[in-house]
C-alpha cells in the first residue's frame, strides 16, 4: 500500500508557479492558467480546462476574500491533481464574497471521480490562505522560484 496523502508539496510543481502575472479580468486569468497547465502537460486540453473553471465560477465565485480566490474544477481524463499558484500583478474583480479585487489565485484540477481529496486540499488551502502574514509573504515574492518554495516550505 502506498501513501497517496495530498499535500500542496504533492500538486504544485515549479514550473505551474508564476510570479505578478499581467491579467486584466477573471476570465483571462483562467485563460492564462489553462495555458499554463497545457504547456505543462500537452496531454490536457486547455480548452476543456478553461471551459470547466469556468463552469464552476458559475455556481459561485471562488474568490474567498481578502485577495484570494481558490478556482477549482474536475477534469475527464485526468489521473492526478494538479495545481497552479498565481500572483498578479494587478488585482483583477473576481466577484469575490468581500468585492475585494484577487491578486492571488491557486487553482486545483482533479480528478473526474475524485472526491474526499479535492475537499481535504480545499480545505488545506483554505487554512493556508487564512493566516493573512503567509499571504503577505507570497504577494511580497518578486520570482516563481521564491514563491514556489514559500508556498510549499512546512509550516510548523
Amino acid at each position: 500500500m502506498t501513501d497517496t496523502s495530498l499535500t500542496i508539496e504533492n500538486i504544485l510543481a515549479p514550473e505551474l508557479t508564476l510570479c505578478r502575472v499581467p491579467a486584466s479580468s477573471k476570465k483571462r486569468v483562467m485563460e492564462t492558467i489553462a495555458e499554463q497547465i497545457q504547456k505543462h502537460d500537452s496531454l490536457l486540453s486547455d480548452t476543456q480546462i478553461f471551459t470547466n473553471l469556468v463552469a464552476r465560477e458559475r455556481l459561485g465565485s471562488t474568490g474567498i476574500g481578502q485577495g484570494i480566490a481558490i478556482p477549482h474544477c474536475r477534469l475527464e481524463g485526468l489521473d492526478h491533481v494538479v495545481g497552479v499558484l498565481l500572483t498578479l500583478d494587478e488585482g483583477v474583480a473576481f466577484d469575490a464574497i468581500d468585492n475585494q479585487p484577487v491578486d492571488l489565485v491557486f487553482t486545483l484540477i482533479v480528478p473526474k471521480e475524485a472526491t474526499s481529496e479535492h475537499l481535504e486540499l480545499l480545505s488545506q488551502l483554505a487554512e493556508k490562505f487564512n493566516e493573512r502574514a503567509f499571504c503577505d509573504q507570497l504577494r511580497q515574492c518578486t520570482d516563481a522560484d521564491s514563491l514556489y518554495r514559500r508556498m510549499t516550505a512546512e509550516t510548523s
